[in-house]
């Protein structure tokens, strides 16, 4: 894929995220995959995606940067939401959360292999927390 190409693959795969359409995923995430440096499968990342928006209904991944090298890209998002359910050990309040996520990917024959991300947990923590 030339970096224009990983460039909207990345951005359909976000309008999916966005849209909660999980059953797309497979157009998405290769059957095995390293997720966060461990082995893994495609279902085990979509049934983490599953269960964020189940505690996080309104759930938003916004694009802010995206770097493209070769069959790798980085992005920055902002991650934004109000829990309606416990979600990372913390009860709602009906806090909402806004918070950076960095996340690294590698992509062979038009899927992902590789998906590391993260997230400062603590400062989205204590967001819920106030």
């Amino acid at each position: 894929m030339t970096d224009t190409d990983l460039g909207a693959f990345y951005r359909r795969y976000l309008d999916a995220l966005n849209a909660y359409e999980f059953d797309r995923m497979h157009e998405f995430i290769n059957d095995t995959v390293s997720l966060n440096g461990e082995p893994g499968t495609a279902d085990d990342v979509i049934a983490v995606l599953k269960g964020i928006p189940d505690a996080v209904p309104d759930f938003h991944w916004e694009l802010d940067e995206l770097a493209i090298d070769g069959d790798r890209l980085a992005a920055r998002l902002t991650n934004t939401g109000t829990p309606v359910k416990e979600w990372l050990g913390v009860a709602p309040r009906g806090a909402s959360f806004k918070v950076v996520e960095y996340a690294i990917y590698q992509v062979t024959d038009g899927r992902f292999v590789k998906m590391t991300n993260v997230h400062d947990a603590e400062q989205l923590r204590n967001q819920l927390s106030a």
